[in-house]
């Protein structure tokens, strides 16, 4: 594979004018909701932006999280790519050199709502040997649900969840997520077209996004458990962290969330509490925890038109 080194990324990113102006350290000490950030479908997920690579890619993105002085990030994978891209391991590689830990998101991202119980468990046990090999001595046995679906019937839920207790998995859930892989096909192809209005669209789409996503998590949080949490925040690598990440990073340092691990955010109590629910189990745990209509302010994020506005743009 060729290598490009991480300056060579950043400058990349200032020569097509997209790259974050001098990071705003996110500190430690700061009073403020924790929020651990957690990037799914490593090594890759969606298409290259021209002239990066895979690895140019996690480069940017572990540089960013140093820069901003991040605690250890979770990545969690999908063993199955590197059988059909070899070369991506190193992505793999790069993340644990970085001091960042791995956890398991199914061999093949399979969807549990659409599998068996017993198939999901088998193809969580194929992603092991990777995270075994990667991981050492230190503790790998974190999962995360692929599309946040834990199940679609009651006999399923429950038997998924013995298995991973059985297997001394804990539940990496979810509290804060705002679709940001929709961005990265546009993205890899608004720069290609190099149509510079949309992708400034696309970074205005994505910072409200977010913002109300914030807003919607601790609103729920707050109407569920009568106080602030300690939040889990859902992102995926793609090409459009590249451009992105310091300013959601910013973003989080100018409303008071203060940076954490996944270990510190679930010793909140709330990721002790079970939704009670009878069918489809799926999306955030705080969706699946709250119960009648949801708050009125803000609007909810209007994903479906979301996805039909990304899908034809610079097409």
């Amino acid at each position: 594979m060729t290598r490009c080194s991480i300056s060579c990324v950043l400058i990349l990113g200032c020569a097509l004018g997209l790259a974050s102006p001098t990071a705003t350290v996110v500190r430690q000490e700061t009073r403020g909701a924790k929020v651990a950030l957690t990037f799914d479908d490593l090594p890759s997920h969606g298409p290259l932006p021209p002239g990066l690579t895979r690895l140019d890619v996690a480069a940017s993105i572990i540089e960013t999280l140093q820069k901003y002085k991040a605690p250890p990030i979770y990545g969690f994978i999908n063993a199955r790519q590197i059988d059909a891209r070899p070369a991506d391991g190193e992505v793999l590689r790069l993340w644990r050199a970085a001091g960042f830990p791995l956890g398991n998101h199914a061999f093949s991202h399979m969807d549990l709502h659409v599998n068996t119980a017993e198939a999901f468990e088998q193809d969580v046990l194929a992603n092991e040997p990777m995270l075994q090999s990667l991981m050492g001595d230190r503790d790998w046995h974190w999962f995360r649900y692929p599309y946040l679906r834990e199940g679609d019937t009651s006999e399923k839920y429950h038997a998924v969840r013995a298995a991973l207790g059985r297997h001394k998995y804990r539940v990496a859930q979810v509290t804060l997520d705002f679709s940001d892989y929709a961005y990265n096909g546009p993205y890899a192809r608004c720069l290609a077209a190099k149509d510079t209005a949309a992708i400034e669209w696309l970074k205005r789409s994505y910072v409200e996004r977010a913002t109300a996503s914030l807003t919607r998590g601790q609103d729920a949080a707050r109407a569920i458990f009568g106080r602030d949490i300690s939040h889990v925040m859902l992102l995926h690598i793609g090409g459009f962290q590249t451009v992105m990440l310091p300013r959601l990073l910013d973003l989080l340092n100018e409303k008071g969330f203060v940076l954490t691990t996944l270990e510190d955010a679930q010793k909140d109590e709330a990721y002790a509490k079970v939704p009670q629910r009878q069918s489809n189990w799926n999306g955030t745990l705080l969706s699946q925890l709250r119960s009648g209509p949801p708050p009125a302010q803000p609007a909810p994020l209007a994903t479906e038109n979301l996805f039909e506005k990304l899908g034809r743009l610079c097409q």
